[in-house]
């Protein structure tokens, strides 16, 4: 079994939470031995901090001075979404952020789901009680313009779903991107136009300083009047004033909402309460431990190797 620095084990420090580091210890040993690579796992105080080779990081984790580890050639996230991290001036080493085909398919799933509840209307025979005979019949995929805001792993994957039913998508992001089957526009010149089509608005763009508020009221006015909005990206890109003014007037007909700016949602937010909105507590895109624990010793492999590491985060992108 090969290991770093002759007969010396890899060291893995584990910046997570006690139950995360039960759940993902074991998992991610198993796929290092499985590619001959001997490792130890430890939490923080279990070793000492030039010893550290690599960082298994999640929010919620007790470091916040990764400045000690000099020796860590690698801070390997457990989550797609790194704006807790990205910007920790203590941060020298490189941070991969996870990509994973466990979490890219939750993500589509749980976008589809959605998409396919508003454009059918389920909610109107799901929810409402008593009903009326009133039959309902929805247009067809081919007559229903959804946009995609954000183009990354996730949000490319959702649309190319989307399209293959039969939707007609934009997707928008802030560079230019190709999706099969959709029609890409890029740069804040052409959000508008995004917007203007946008009968479903699906939200999978990161967290960044330009994507904050980003929806505010004067973009969510360029929706078509009764729009749908699903948001899975950041909680950060609403307005929740001005989607709960959208909401009111009609010019959104619903929100279903899996990302907020305080988690869990405050029990006294109009979230909660609001009849046009669904709240989903952050779960569209769960990392799975088997699927993860393989993309962490993936990289693990790869930096030994010498080869680049995955999914590295561009620290002037933020993602």
């Amino acid at each position: 079994m090969r290991a770093h620095n002759g007969d010396k084990a890899i060291n893995l420090l584990f910046n997570v939470t006690p139950a995360l580091f039960e759940d993902y210890r074991e998992p991610i040993l198993d796929a290092l031995r499985r590619r001959s690579i001997d490792a130890r796992a430890s939490l923080l105080g279990d070793i000492a901090h030039q010893d550290v080779d690599y960082i298994v990081h999640a929010t919620g984790g007790p470091i916040t001075d990764f400045a000690p580890f000099s020796n860590a050639r690698a801070v390997l996230s457990l989550w797609a979404g790194v704006e807790k991290i990205v910007g920790n001036a203590t941060l020298p080493q490189p941070l991969c952020r996870m990509v994973d085909d466990g979490l890219r398919q939750g993500m589509v799933e749980w976008v589809v789901g959605h998409a396919l509840r508003a454009h059918l209307g389920m909610d109107r025979y799901v929810c409402q009680k008593p009903l009326t005979w009133e039959q309902h019949v929805p247009p067809l995929a081919t007559e229903r313009s959804v946009t995609v805001l954000g183009l990354g792993e996730l949000g490319s994957a959702a649309a190319t779903a989307l399209a293959q039913l039969g939707f007609r998508v934009t997707g928008w992001s802030r560079s230019p991107r190709e999706v099969a089957g959709a029609r890409c526009l890029a740069g804040s010149e052409s959000l508008p136009k995004a917007l203007a089509s946008a009968e479903i608005l699906i939200g999978l763009l990161p967290q960044t300083p330009e994507t904050i508020d980003l929806l505010n009221a004067e973009r969510l006015a360029l929706l078509p009047r009764g729009s749908f909005i699903i948001n899975a990206g950041r909680g950060t890109l609403i307005d929740d004033d001005a989607l709960i003014a959208a909401l009111d007037s009609g010019r959104v007909a619903q929100a279903t909402l899996d990302v907020f700016r305080t988690e869990p949602v405050p029990s006294g937010h109009p979230f909660w309460s609001h009849p046009g909105v669904t709240i989903s507590p952050h779960v569209a895109a769960a990392t799975r431990v088997g699927t993860a624990a393989e993309k962490i010793a993936e990289n693990v492999a790869r930096s030994e190797s010498g080869a680049p590491l995955m999914n590295l985060v561009d620290r002037t992108l933020s993602y």
